[in-house]
């Protein structure tokens, strides 16, 4: 199954997972729109808009890079207004863009808390909302959100409740949208890593080297959302997927390309449920 032609929009995809899932598509000549914040270089993070839409047409798609701060209505209308008048719709959308900190309630200023509901559960609401107009219109019309199960066990939230419940936001999109949408025959689906992946975020806020050194690169998540987004949409909503499950269902055996060296351990990623482990038999270790 191929993306050629099909038209993606991807929330916060200057780099890490949400780049990595546009250049999957771009190799097999989708369109993608990369709607994230950062229109100049910032000095801790790599890329831009207009870098990921380099490396999009580079690797064989059509890029349309828009600033969008997916807290502002208007800018989210704008920005899938540009995406549908430059490729003509739009058949995918991937909420990706996402904020975290990692503290205790009493340690959690308000601020933050906003932050990560306004971005995690507004956000992702927002943007399929926005969107669904359009992808009513399309072939095969998918929203994926890269949110993690709903997995109720209190070690989720007892260190970072207000973290858990913006991305728990997000995973209740999945459940309702899927649902509400199912007669449309609009997917909605929910991608998450079993192990932590090697991004700004875990470099910068998760441990720096040591867990970035324990974590998979993003291309496994890419690979395993371009196995979801090309299946038949009525055949294939409300999931839960976890990246590797995805891929070993497609027949793939062989993840030692995503990982850090050949013999590497792996980190266990946050909100994996304790199940999902008996399904595979890559060994991870808990950190969190």
């Amino acid at each position: 199954m191929s993306l050629a032609g099909k038209t993606l929009f991807i929330s916060g995809g200057s780099r890490g997972i949400g780049l990595a899932i546009a250049l999957r598509a771009a190799r097999d000549g989708a369109n993608v729109t990369i709607a994230a914040k950062t229109d100049t270089p910032h000095p801790k993070l790599p890329g831009t808009i207009h870098t990921a839409a380099e490396q999009i047409e580079a690797a064989g798609g059509k890029a349309l890079a828009v600033v969008c701060d997916i807290r502002d209505e208007a800018s989210v209308e704008a920005a899938v207004a540009a995406t549908a008048e430059a490729f003509g719709g739009i058949d995918i959308c991937v909420n990706n863009a996402s904020a975290i900190q990692l503290t205790g309630t009493l340690q959690t200023e308000m601020k933050r808390f906003d932050l990560m509901h306004q971005v995690n559960t507004r956000g992702t609401f927002l943007v399929s909302k926005t969107c669904i107009p359009h992808l009513r219109q399309a072939e095969n019309p998918h929203i994926l959100n890269l949110a993690p199960p709903l997995d109720m066990n209190p070690k989720w939230f007892k260190k970072h409740v207000a973290y858990t419940m913006a991305k728990f936001g997000m995973s209740m999109c999945t459940l309702g949208m899927s649902a509400e949408f199912a007669e449309e025959g609009i997917a909605v689906n929910s991608l998450w890593p079993l192990t932590a992946i090697d991004t700004a975020a875990v470099r910068n806020l998760l441990g720096g080297e040591a867990v970035a050194g324990l974590s998979r690169s993003p291309e496994i998540v890419a690979d395993a959302a371009h196995e979801i987004v090309t299946r038949p949409a009525r055949d294939c909503t409300g999931n839960f997927f976890i990246d590797e499950l995805v891929l070993r269902e497609a027949g793939v055996t062989d993840f030692g390309k995503y990982a850090p060296g050949p013999n590497a351990a792996l980190a266990a990623d946050f909100f994996v449920p304790d199940e999902v482990f008996g399904k595979t038999p890559t060994k991870v270790r808990p950190l969190w």
